[in-house]
């Protein structure tokens, strides 16, 4: 029987050997999607691929890194000390192609021999991956657009550099200096994992560590178990909408039917829009992460996150749905803006059972943009990707935060002044968007407005959502006010859409105003 204080020690010193990773990876990064906006996550498994502790990094990577791991050891039975596989594939536990997934190997000395106890695993956003457009945030319509695919494969073999690949891989980004450093910086943070774990079995001991593993799992489950039985038994269905997929105008419907009993709890997106054109499909993988995440949100903020956390989920996601797009479909959009419509969508259906628990809808949308062109001062392409935050929804009886990045986006803004240090670009506005939260007795976070002036010929991507559709007020609450874009050319201002790809010239100016959230209860009357 495992004391209750060793339990928590040991979670502790898990969390924070995941923690330290991201540490590592932050300071050690080229690029500021990684550097400065923290764009990365964390984590540690067991040796048969189970999640065993992480770090509180992106929620939408989270979720999904399990189904890489499990890839991973599906490719491969002959690991040694030193092998990092890496992967991007959405098909295969990956989100969308620029997450780029390594996977490491933990080997301790047992009885003079090397014996293989778990795995650390990160996933980081790089900037460019290739692609039909600088920053690999295309409008696509095949995932063979949207950037290079990696399955499975050994990058580091032994300790070693796969030198060959790693060219390969090089050839094919436009920022292959950055991109080279930032794999450096993730192959850091897992080689320190390793050593963290190492000493981790000299002082514990190597059964100590797996009957604590077995331990933390089920004391998670526990925990689970105990939170969704705070939710009244029932049936509870909501549906919200993607304004569109980018390429055609029709709304997209995101339907969830949340089921709980007991200890147990089934979300099933069957009545959910069949697969589009556009990008804005998902992979299985992610709406797992984003039902996972909707349930982690319940639980105490103490609550440990590992493969005990979510067994008392069940997640149905019709294969050739939105939710769960067969291959090859563009995906690219999915991980960033449909994995917050499935958020929403499944709040929407919680607040039925748990009205004074349950948020109105924040922003629900990540406001992606991506550019790029040939920096003058180096006479080198440059790649600039970035999400921005906005408003969140008011909380019952608690007004929502402003300018904040909300659910599955869990980064921050890139300070003007690195933004400015490393593109030919300016940040010409920046403030908080007022009165863009919905009322109420609670009302919404305000949204954000940003203006970027461009120096040089750019090729632009901006990927959002709620243009059209705006984030839902709860119980008489006002709706946040939809975002806006809009580009500045020769003096001549016009809206532009929530997807479009287009090249801006010296002298535009490009403004997003991210939207607000939605306010909770009906306000007062004025009269």
């Amino acid at each position: 029987m495992v004391d209750p204080i060793s339990l928590e020690i040991f979670r502790s010193a898990l969390t924070a050997i995941a923690e330290e990773m991201g540490a590592v990876l932050m300071h050690s990064s080229y690029s500021p999607n990684i550097k400065e906006r923290r764009d990365f996550s964390c984590a540690l498994f067991d040796a048969r691929g189970q999640l065993i502790a992480q770090a509180a990094h992106i929620p939408v990577h989270l979720g999904s890194m399990p189904d890489s791991v499990a890839a991973a050891l599906a490719s491969f039975d002959d690991f040694v000390p030193g092998d990092i596989i890496a992967l991007n594939d959405p098909y295969l536990g990956g989100s969308h192609l620029p997450d780029i997934t390594l996977v490491a190997p933990i080997f301790v000395q047992v009885e003079g021999a090397s014996q293989l106890i778990g795995f650390a695993a990160n996933r980081a956003h790089h900037a460019d991956v290739g692609g039909m457009s600088p920053g690999s945030m295309p409008l696509a319509t095949e995932v063979y657009q949207e950037g290079l695919i990696i399955p499975p494969i050994k990058l580091w073999e032994a300790g070693q550099p796969n030198r060959a690949l790693l060219a390969l891989v090089l050839r094919n980004v436009r920022t292959p200096h950055e991109r080279r450093g930032d794999l450096a910086a993730q192959v850091a943070a897992n080689r320190t994992a390793i050593r963290r774990m190492q000493e981790l079995v000299e002082r514990w001991g190597l059964p100590t560590l797996e009957e604590h593993f077995t331990e933390l799992m089920a004391y998670a489950k526990g925990i689970a178990e105990a939170t969704i039985q705070t939710i009244p038994d029932g049936c509870y269905q909501f549906t919200d909408y993607l304004d569109d997929d980018g390429i055609s105008e029709a709304t997209i419907p995101i339907t969830v039917t949340v089921t709980v009993q007991g200890c147990h709890i089934t979300v099933d997106f069957r009545g959910s829009a069949q697969q589009v054109r556009g990008n804005v499909n998902t992979v299985a993988s992610v709406a797992r992460s984003a039902t996972y995440y909707v349930m982690r949100c319940l639980m105490p903020d103490d609550a440990p996150m590992n493969h005990g956390t979510f067994a008392p989920v069940t997640v149905l996601t019709p294969e050739g749905t939105v939710v769960n797009a067969r291959a090859p479909a563009a995906v690219a959009q999915g991980n960033v803006e449909t994995s917050q419509r499935i958020t929403d969508a499944i709040f929407g259906a919680l607040a039925q059972a748990l009205p004074d628990v349950i948020p109105a809808a924040s922003q629900g949308t990540m406001n992606n943009i991506t550019a790029g062109g040939i920096d003058p001062r180096t006479q080198q392409p440059f790649a600039y990707y970035e999400t921005m935050g906005g408003g969140m929804g008011a909380r019952p009886r608690l007004d929502g935060l402003s300018g904040v990045h909300t659910h599955m986006s869990n980064t921050l803004n890139t300070p003007i002044e690195a933004f400015e240090y490393a593109y030919p670009m300016r940040i010409t506005k920046y403030q908080l968007r007022d009165g863009s939260g919905g009322d109420g007795i609670a009302r919404g976070g305000d949204g954000l407005l940003r203006e970027i002036a461009f120096e040089v010929p750019t090729e632009v991507t901006l990927l959002s959502e709620r243009r059209r559709l705006p984030p839902y007020g709860l119980h008489g609450g006002e709706p946040g006010q939809c975002g806006e874009n809009y580009l500045e050319h020769a003096g001549q201002k016009r809206a532009l859409a929530g997807k479009v790809h287009f090249r801006a010239m010296p002298g535009d100016r490009l403004t997003i105003a991210s939207p607000g959230g939605g306010g909770w209860g009906k306000a007062p009357s004025s009269d």
